[in-house]
């Protein structure tokens, strides 16, 4: 494994005018350890999420696939390796000594418990600088004690990028009766609030057995090969506004050709949809039991173990799913869906594990990790200061990274066998909140009662207005007959010359108009001067007082002039 000092790359320095963008690393570890993880039923898989827990069972790291993505955090003039966590919004570390250098240590001291592990410490201050933007005054935990297996990934602490809101250093400062206990993430955004408040996610994935996988991530632009992003559907937080956790609704699981049904145990959630959090800080994704049976049980040679608390699946063997956020579906690459056993290379087991999870109790139905997200470009977007200082709802944004087919090829040149072909999904009909269903890309629309009502009586009467139409057309083609005749009439008798001929010379160019003559005798003479009167295909100006009745000799239109143009 290289150092910890090459797990970051920091390509962008300077405000956030000109935007961030980092790399990130995603890091194995080699060799064993053992852990703790919380949950409802016995749990094998490591779980980084930053939520709370309680009751723990032994976990063995190196048994599986496990991924962390990291970045380099500067605190107090220091720079340490943190791991990029969307699911939580404290920023901690652990450093060699406490208090950290050129850090200001509070009396307040604060313990928070993990979905893995535990830190505690003392509530300090001192300037951080990520990306390249600095924050002079950032508060954070100088953790005294910390017990977490990504500090065996030689990973020092826990950067969070979720809402302030979560954030138990905030909660503590303000029971404490001050302001100052943002979070990072806020901070960097508040340092430039024109800037918009958005984050990117690209995470690689390897099929190697060792290394380090680079990734990318942003804070107020995309990257350069995801920027189609920008033109994918926003999906609005559930609840939409002041969430506290980033968790969405999904509307449709696709596993092959079908639709696994969906049921919610969050508070308001709508009927046939699951409330998910997507968490970069998690590395497998758990869902319902029904949901993990409908994907591997029916997969030849698989099994449920449930000392494992996994499904065992042979490697051979593709497993195509794929997630539907509104009309957009979204493909999972299935090598993350059945990744291979670090301790078995024969064996491969289920990315999605059947478990409720015990933090966040009530607020999310499934906790999607980096499984997922591998194959999404992800955009988690805080919403845009408004003038009083206060940020818009939030939303995200996914683009797919996944062809299926190609990925089917993919798959099996890593496993063997033979690759699928025209792998397709079909969307399930997604009805809105107003009821609105649509489905396969297409869109209905519900017409307001009144705008019904209206059109149905237009239908009623429409024969009639077409009669209408078609007497009027025949009253306009008998008079242009009868002009006709008559001008053929007029044209066969003599030529009668005119008893008073028309004048040769010119018009007088003194001008004459109802808005009044030039004072005085004789005035002088009128200049003539094209006045445009077009107006442009996107402009229409109506009537201006630009062509009021002129006032002549107390400081109105004077002789000669002209209004002033209003094209």
């Amino acid at each position: 494994m290289r150092p910890y000092a090459l797990a970051l790359a920091v390509i962008l320095s300077g405000s956030l005018t000109d935007a961030a963008k980092i790399s990130v690393t995603q890091r194995k570890r080699p060799g064993s350890a053992a852990s703790k993880r919380s949950g409802s039923a016995p749990f094998r898989r490591p779980v980084l999420a930053a939520t709370s827990s309680s009751d723990d069972s032994d976990v063995d790291l190196s048994s599986f696939h496990d991924l962390l993505y990291i970045a380099n955090v500067t605190i107090g003039g220091t720079e340490y390796p943190l791991q990029l966590d969307t699911g939580s919004s404290d920023l901690w570390v652990k450093g060699s000594s406490s208090p950290l250098p050129h850090s200001n240590q509070t009396s307040l001291t604060l313990s928070i418990q993990y979905g893995i592990g535990s830190t505690s410490g003392h509530i300090s201050y001192t300037t951080v600088e990520f990306a390249g933007i600095t924050v002079p005054k950032q508060a954070f935990i100088d953790a005294s004690n910390a017990s977490n297996p990504i500090l065996s990934y030689g990973v020092d602490g826990i950067v969070g990028l979720g809402f302030t809101k979560l954030s138990s250093v905030d909660a503590a400062l303000t029971g404490a009766g001050q302001s100052d206990g943002k979070s990072l993430l806020y901070n960097l955004f508040a340092d430039n609030p024109k800037e918009p408040n958005f984050i990117a996610f690209a995470l690689q994935r390897t099929t190697e057995e060792g290394g380090d996988v680079e990734g990318s991530f942003t804070i107020g632009e995309y990257d350069d090969d995801y920027k189609d992003v920008a033109n994918s559907p926003k999906i609005s937080t559930f609840p939409e506004e002041d969430p506290m956790r980033w968790t969405v609704l999904l509307d449709a699981f696709l596993v092959g050709q079908s639709s696994v049904p969906l049921t919610s145990t969050v508070a308001n959630a709508p009927s046939g949809k699951a409330v998910v959090m997507l968490d970069s800080g998690t590395s497998y994704t758990y869902a319902p039991k029904e949901v993990c049976d409908a994907m591997y049980s029916n997969v030849s040679g698989a099994s449920f173990n449930s000392a494992l608390g996994q499904w065992i699946v042979p490697c051979s063997a593709e497993v195509d799913v794929a997630l539907q956020f509104g009309n957009s579906v979204y493909p999972i690459h299935p090598l993350d869906v059945t990744p291979i056993s670090l301790s078995d290379s024969s064996m491969c087991v289920g990315s999605f594990v059947p478990q409720s999870v015990s933090v966040g109790s009530g607020q999310f139905d499934w906790l999607i990790g980096d499984n997922v997200m591998r194959s999404l470009y992800t955009v988690y977007d805080f919403g845009d200061f408004d003038s009083s200082g206060k940020m818009g709802n939030p939303y995200m944004q996914l683009l797919s990274l996944v062809d299926p087919n190609k990925a089917s090829q993919q798959f099996h040149k890593a496993r063997g066998g033979t690759a699928s072909g025209n792998i397709t999904y079909n969307a399930a009909n997604v009805t809105s909140d107003s009821g609105t269903s649509s489905a396969g890309g297409s869109t209905s629309v519900q017409l307001s009662d009144e705008l019904a009502s209206t059109l149905n009586k237009i239908q009623g009467y429409f024969p009639a207005m077409l009669a209408v139409m078609a007497l009027n057309a025949l009253v306009l083609l008998g008079l242009v007959a009868a002009g006709i005749v008559y001008l053929c009439r007029r044209r066969g008798g003599k030529v009668r010359a005119r008893r008073n001929p028309g004048r040769a010379s010119p018009m007088p160019l003194q001008r004459t108009s109802s808005y009044g003559l030039p004072g005085g005798s004789g005035g002088d003479t009128h200049v003539y001067q094209p006045v445009s009167m077009a107006l442009t295909e996107d402009t229409f100006v109506p009537p201006s007082p630009a062509f009021s009745k002129a006032r002549f000799g107390d400081g109105g239109l004077g002789a000669g002039e002209r209004p002033k143009s209003v094209a």
